[in-house]
């Protein structure tokens, strides 16, 4: 073989190089709730080192401790939860009970659910704008709920045509709103006004949603065409489109690492770099088991859990924590 031909052969094979593995399973938590039921989302406490982690079958809240990797509580009387939010500086988490209509708030000093908030719709994804102390709920039907956490009382209610995952840009000040008709919605906490709603070009039926708040990136889910959508929150438009495997519904991201986890029910966790706001690629559709469509990151350690209802089609109940790994490699660029 030529020199020449040998260095093209290398070129190509580099060129086309996996990545690596991204992420080392490390641990497991086996829980006590019913085995081979629906979890829903996750959140953390940086405060006390908590994971929140919402079992939506059977209705049930489990604290779980990030330093032992032991759990802590499990807080029942949250029927079918959703969503869970956490309050810094308060004690408090707040809970979406789909099966009631309402918000439960979960007292951590007593580690019990102390209220209910009702709504008029089923209630979802939420998020905490600290600085205005309130808290966005999403709702099965079209409304964004908003809640003062001081005072534990719903404020107003947005309308809208159906409802995604809301986040909120702690560097613009600014609540974001995934729309179900493929556009993102932009609120002013200020006064809950919306200031417009921004097409994601080719994105059909956008459910998750995280932000790079610095980088001004917001990173939806567009379930529809299972899309990993990019779009720029101040020019409002989209940057980058990466395909996914089937079932996309939760995206976090590791602002540390700049590292962007897909939650995929099909059986993967799409993990995507960001290497700039504008350049983005795929690392690797890292495998897990199937009904695997929520996880949450921890942007101190880099690790990542997700919460496990079958193994190999063996029920189970449990969370699976991994590392996440580091290393050289292309990947594939978008």
């Amino acid at each position: 073989m030529t020199k020449a031909r040998f260095v093209i052969i290398l070129a190509f094979c580099l060129s086309g190089q996996a990545w690596g593995q991204t992420l080392k399973r490390v641990a497991s938590i086996d829980l006590p709730g019913p085995r081979g039921q629906r979890f829903d989302y996750l959140t953390i406490d940086y405060e006390d080192h908590y994971l929140f982690s919402a079992h939506l079958g059977p209705g049930i809240l489990y604290v779980i401790d990030t330093r032992t990797n032991r759990l802590v509580k499990a807080i029942p009387g949250v029927p079918e939860i959703t969503g869970v939010e956490y309050v810094p500086g308060l004690k408090k988490v707040y809970t979406s009970n789909r099966g009631e209509n309402k918000v439960g708030v979960v007292d951590l000093n007593q580690m019990k659910l102390t209220l209910r908030i009702p709504l008029k719709d089923q209630p979802n994804g939420s998020t905490y704008a600290e600085p205005f102390g309130k808290m966005y709920v999403s709702t099965y039907g079209t409304e964004e709920a908003i809640i003062d956490v001081r005072k534990d009382v719903l404020v107003k209610s947005v309308q809208f045509t159906g409802t995604g995952m809301p986040q909120y840009d702690s560097t613009g000040r600014k609540v974001y709103v995934n729309l179900h008709n493929g556009k993102i919605a932009e609120i002013d906490p200020t006064s809950d006004t919306v200031l417009g709603q921004y097409a994601i070009t080719g994105c059909e039926r956008n459910h998750g949603l995280a932000l790079d708040a610095k980088g001004r990136r917001a990173f939806v889910l567009c379930t529809g065409n299972r899309t990993f959508a990019v779009f720029d929150l101040d020019s409002h438009r989209s940057v980058a489109s990466i395909p996914l495997p089937a079932g996309c519904d939760v995206v976090k991201f590791d602002s540390g690492l700049k590292r962007i986890y897909v939650a995929c029910s099909s059986g993967a966790i799409s993990v995507i770099q960001e290497q700039d706001p504008d350049h983005f690629r795929k690392l690797e559709d890292f495998q897990v088991e199937p009904n695997v469509h929520s996880l949450a990151v921890d942007t101190e350690t880099h690790r990542v859990y997700a919460p496990e209802e079958q193994d190999g089609g063996r029920q189970v109940s449990r969370m699976v924590i991994y590392d996440a790994l580091t290393g050289s490699g292309t990947g594939k660029h978008f």
